[in-house]
């Protein structure tokens, strides 16, 4: 753009007319250099008097944009429409007067780029969506005009400090939101690495300038590694009879500091920040150099990606593996073959590059028109483009993650977001009946952790409510207060039945019968406006039975702190006369039970309610009336519990610990299912009462691995 212009030390260097003509003529003899000379000639007197803000002729800039073209190898167009890119924009010049002197093709590829010029990008207006609907249009006719607009935006990033700080950072975030990745998307890694670290010079100086000063700390700790493990990988490839060569850099400050801040990580305990190319001829050899790496260096689990046998859409072919290299550090090693790099460096503008005058056959350089195809397949109509926009800044937003819909639909969320989230993203209804997920087509669970672009498919069930495990699984403001809501509401009744009954246990053990007056005055002592509300915050956990025990009797409830003698809890035996609990059933104390006799054997205690009694109901003459002692009772009353818990390390331990953080020990453990995602089992835990049951239920319940928590009554274990 034209304007007044500041005088700036940072000046770019001259490149004159015969320069640009030889820099083409190096990769393509058949260039027209007249063709070039034209144009160099036409931009030059329609910019002539204009200045760039650091003061130097304007049109030192189409020429410098024109240069960052020929390292791409594009043809005499592309280089001709950088030279002209601005004309039309801030001269006299007509796209009529470009394609009079020119041809349509060249004046198409001016007007392109002038339209996208004009585009406020990263605007927050609702014409955002408009403006980037222009971009894909653009893109669909001729991607070379968005290849001419990434290198104007590279040359802007270089030259960006004769701005005022305010434009700069404003062009420094539209940088990052939108050319970076637009760059990364299109496969041009190296441009996108450029743009990345330029913006991040403006947008975040100190932070940037902090990463370089520990890379100067740790060089001079450690010594220039990448020399040393450059020579090692030659070592061996050359012990192995392998030709290739050999390139290794520190990567990047800003591919650093977002590494960083994804993983929470400080500069000191980050692995692989050095990492190594090594090009080869042939994909048999790329094989061959991961078999010799992996043999002389330990491979990272977890770390290993075959693009070459998956290549991305953009037609990225490469072998990446991490492996433990010098003194245990870790180094990012990928592997390909030489054509395979052309593309990897110039991704989808591998198509328009020539090689000895003639459009280069690279059998990996993907079609423009098809990379198009597959970018907008899942855009339909008008609704679409506001999709692309989150589409394009997709890779960009270090807090974000945006998913699709197997419609296509795109659902942003905050990042650790889980299909869960993704789900109530969705409806309320489809997250309420939530029974599963699927991930780019593998099922996976609740609690996975969703990534950048992954394809999301909920499954539901007619019946399925939600769970209280998943208030930790979801991050998501929406989803908690939505999974909170349907649980109140659900799970009301079943609080308020299960309270009743822990106030009737608890006000038995000090004499007393629970009413409604009683339970009103209680509430009120606990801020509560009426019973219900108190007996739907006992049968949660909120409030314990026994804080309304205290607040209403206090001296009733000291006495019944009072232990109950563990050989005898039971009331309601002859003196001395055997008995034991029932395993089908397990009672504990709190809960209403009967007494069997069984010949020889004494009497077998059952809670009331255990199915195993129907089969004695014709037998009236071998019931007992029994009831458990007043009192506290000890720990000793064991219950078997049915987990399903999540296969990863250290959940296991943190279970038992969440165990016996409820003062209640596990007495035995076996695993009846192991899976590679799950585990389950039974664990025997000693308890003291139903309340302290429901402690356990519940905190094994709230923890995130915790799939599943069922107390087993199992009628396969009669007495």
């Amino acid at each position: 753009m034209a304007g007044a212009a500041v005088p700036s030390r940072e000046t770019s260097r001259t490149i004159e007319v015969e320069d640009l003509v030889a820099l083409v003529r190096n990769y393509n003899p058949r260039s027209d250099g007249d063709l070039i000379r034209r144009a160099h000639e036409f931009g030059r007197r329609m910019h002539e008097g204009q200045l760039r803000r650091s003061g130097e002729p304007y049109f030192t800039h189409p020429v410098a944009v024109a240069a960052i073209l020929t390292e791409m190898r594009l043809d005499d167009a592309s280089i001709v429409t950088a030279l002209l890119h601005d004309t039309v924009e801030d001269t006299k010049a007509t796209v009529e007067d470009v394609a009079a002197a020119f041809g349509t093709e060249i004046a198409e590829l001016v007007n392109g780029v002038t339209k996208l010029t004009n585009l406020q990008l990263s605007s927050s207006e609702a014409k955002e969506a408009e403006n980037v609907r222009k971009l894909l249009i653009a893109m669909s006719r001729d991607l070379r005009v968005i290849l001419v607009k990434l290198a104007d935006r590279l040359h802007n990033m270089r030259t960006i400090k004769s701005l005022v700080p305010d434009k700069q950072a404003a062009k420094a975030r539209e940088t990052m939101e939108i050319y970076a990745p637009l760059a990364g998307r299109m496969g041009m890694q190296g441009m996108r690495e450029e743009l990345e670290d330029l913006a991040f010079r403006i947008l975040n100086p100190e932070a940037r300038a902090s990463i370089i000063r520990r890379f100067i700390t740790l060089q001079r700790e450690t010594g220039d590694v990448i020399p040393k493990i450059t020579a090692d990988i030659r070592a061996e490839l050359e012990r192995a009879g392998i030709e290739a060569d050999v390139y290794g850099r520190a990567k990047k400050p800003y591919s650093i500091w977002r590494k960083m801040q994804e993983k929470d990580l400080a500069f000191s305990r980050l692995s692989d920040i050095h990492g190594f190319r090594i090009i080869c001829t042939e994909v048999p050899d790329c094989y061959r150099i991961l078999g010799v790496i992996h043999q002389r260096w330990r491979a990272v689990p977890g770390r290993f990606k075959d693009h070459i046998s998956q290549p991305k859409t953009n037609g990225y072919r490469s072998i990446h593996t991490t492996v433990s290299g010098r003194d245990g550090k870790r180094v990012e090693v990928q592997i390909r073959t030489r054509q395979m790099h052309e593309v990897a460096e110039d991704g989808v503008a591998a198509h328009w590059s020539y090689r000895d005058g003639v459009r280069a056959q690279n059998p990996f350089a993907v079609d423009p028109a098809r990379w198009i195809a597959s970018l907008t397949e899942r855009l339909d109509g008008d609704e679409g483009y506001d999709e692309f926009l989150e589409h394009v800044k997709l890779e960009m937003y270090s807090d974000q993650v945006f998913c699709f819909t197997p419609k296509g639909d795109v659902i942003q969320l905050p990042r650790g977001a889980t299909p869960l989230d993704f789900a109530y993203a969705v409806h309320t209804d489809v997250g309420d009946a939530c029974v599963s997920a699927k991930v780019d087509g593998l099922r996976v669970p609740l609690w996975t952790r969703l990534k950048n672009g992954q394809s999301v498919e909920i499954i539901t069930a007619e019946g399925q409510r939600p769970q209280p495990t998943w208030i930790d699984v979801v991050v998501t403001g929406r989803a908690k207060a939505s999974i909170r809501r349907s649980l109140r509401e659900e799970d009301r009744d079943r609080f308020v039945k299960f309270g009743r009954e822990l106030a009737r246990v608890a006000f038995e053990n000090v004499g007393r019968r629970v009413s409604d007056k009683a339970l009103t005055t209680a509430a009120r002592s606990f801020g509560l406006s009426h019973g219900t509300e108190l007996l739907a915050r006992l049968g949660s956990t909120e409030i314990s039975a026994r804080a309304v025990v205290e607040a209403l009797y206090p001296e009733l409830a000291q006495r019944a702190a009072d232990e109950v003698d563990a050989r005898r809890p039971v009331a309601g035996l002859a003196p001395g006369q055997p008995f034991h609990r029932a395993d089908c059933c397990q009672p504990v104390p709190g809960e209403r039970i009967v007494g069997i006799r069984y010949p020889g054997r004494g009497v077998i205690v059952h809670a009331i309610d255990c199915l195993a009694l129907g089969e004695l109901e014709d037998q009236p003459d071998r019931w007992i009336d029994l009831r458990w002692h007043a009192g506290r009772h000890t720990a000793v009353h064991a219950v078997s519990l049915r987990l399903t818990i999540s296969n990863a390390a250290g959940v296991l331990g943190r279970i038992c610990t969440l165990i016996g953080e409820q003062k209640a020990n596990i007495s035995d453990l076996q695993f009846i299912d192991r899976k590679p995602d799950f585990y389950r089992l039974i664990v025997d835990i000693d308890l003291r009462d139903i309340e302290h049951l429901h402690l356990v239920i519940t905190a094994l319940e709230a923890e995130s691995d915790v799939a599943e928590v069922e107390r087993m009554r199992d009628l396969d274990r009669k007495p």
